[in-house]
């Protein structure tokens, strides 16, 4: 893949062949080729990075740009995570992946379950149409787990342009949301 220059329709087309792969492996095989031109990794100067993914090869990237101290390969709604996960982060975030043919909605409590209480969880998701019966039903597992008293909502932002439409029936941006959820205190 990195001897194909990354504009916009490339980037689109490989999207969508990701998509279109029905199984865990298919959509792990996506990313194992994806993975040489994904890592966009910053360190903005917090301490203590970790990650997962199901992709060894976004992995391998994630180890070589020396960000993080802790990768685990994880296909997140079939895997666990690791026990020692429990309670241990201040923040945890998930980008890209909360949709529908990613992975299923009853991920996010495993999120919360790894944070710290006090700590945050920082979700995103698409609103477009192809989405929209995903997100209904993470707006209400969301709900359900505030309902529980694990944590409490600080923000949802709605974006208006979140990124570029790579469904073959839509055009321009799509909007997208953004959630950040607080741990309670149990």
């Amino acid at each position: 893949m990195s001897a194909v220059p990354n504009t916009f329709e490339n980037v689109k087309a490989v999207i969508l062949s990701a998509h279109k792969g029905t199984t865990s492996k298919e959509k792990v095989d996506f990313y194992n080729s994806w993975a040489e031109n994904y890592d966009q990794l910053k360190n903005h100067g917090f301490g203590h990075f970790v990650g997962v993914d199901g992709s060894e090869a976004m992995l391998e990237v994630a180890r070589e740009s020396g960000l993080y101290q802790d990768l685990k390969q994880v296909l997140l709604g079939e895997d666990p995570l690791p026990v020692q996960w429990e309670n241990a982060f201040d923040v945890v975030v998930i980008v890209g992946a909360l949709s529908v043919g990613q992975v299923p909605v009853c991920v996010v409590r495993d999120l919360c379950k790894s944070t710290k209480p006090g700590g945050y969880v920082c979700m995103t998701t698409r609103s477009n149409r192809d989405n929209l019966e995903y997100k209904a039903s993470l707006d209400s597992e969301l709900r359900q787990m505030e309902e529980e008293g694990l944590w409490t909502c600080v923000e949802v932002t709605q974006v208006k342009d979140w990124e570029k439409a790579v469904s073959e029936h839509e055009d321009g941006y799509i909007s997208g949301a953004v959630y950040l959820y607080e741990k309670l205190q149990v």
